[in-house]
């Protein structure tokens, strides 16, 4: 296992070394390899394409968040994981800036939706009591958080992630109460 990270890692520094000058639909499997001084059969052995060494790259970080998200119920260590890896995006936004701008299939964006659906359906779960909430409503959510994270990675004086994600938390805790209030003023909502 231990060689298996190893060559991953490998493989994706060449692909992130090669991104910084050379568009991605212009990247190679036999630049990755040429750069890194592997054939493309152990690349092939690791990955089904450049999308996946993309994705792996995402997982190798993120992955760990995603699962203590999931298993912790507190709220505020939600924020605080949530801050993490925005940090982590930030600290390479330059590769996630143009990661995210992949378009087609197994691409990072696609990949993203993957892994945020399950992480906002628990929130949702958590904070409206319900088992199965609707999809619409998760999908929504995901949606927008996709938005704001491609925004805030574009923006040429993109804010810390400390700013974005004060940011994003005040409008869904104040935003949300307030879309809650009118749709029934008669509830009374903390």
């Amino acid at each position: 296992m231990a060689d298996s990270n190893i060559t991953k890692r490998a493989l994706a520094a060449a692909l992130q070394e090669l991104m910084e000058k050379t568009p991605f639909e212009k990247i190679q499997i036999a630049q990755i390899c040429d750069r890194c001084q592997m054939n493309r059969k152990s690349f092939y052995y690791h990955f089904e394409d450049k999308y996946d060494l993309v994705n792996w790259i995402f997982d190798a970080k993120f992955r760990a968040l995603a699962d203590e998200f999931l298993t912790d119920d507190s709220s505020e260590d939600h924020w605080e994981l949530i801050g993490r890896a925005c940090a982590c995006l930030y600290e390479e936004r330059a590769f996630y800036r143009k990661a995210l701008a992949i378009r087609g299939q197994n691409s990072l964006s696609d990949h993203l939706r993957e892994v945020l659906s399950p992480l906002i359906r628990k929130r949702i779960e958590q904070d409206t009591g319900e088992a199965e909430p609707d999809g619409f409503v998760t999908e929504f959510f995901v949606d927008a958080v996709l938005c704001a994270i491609g925004r805030w990675l574009q923006d040429p004086n993109c804010p810390p992630p400390e700013e974005f994600v004060a940011k994003v938390r005040h409008i869904l805790q104040v935003g949300a109460l307030a879309v809650f209030r009118r749709m029934d003023p008669a509830e009374e909502w903390v």
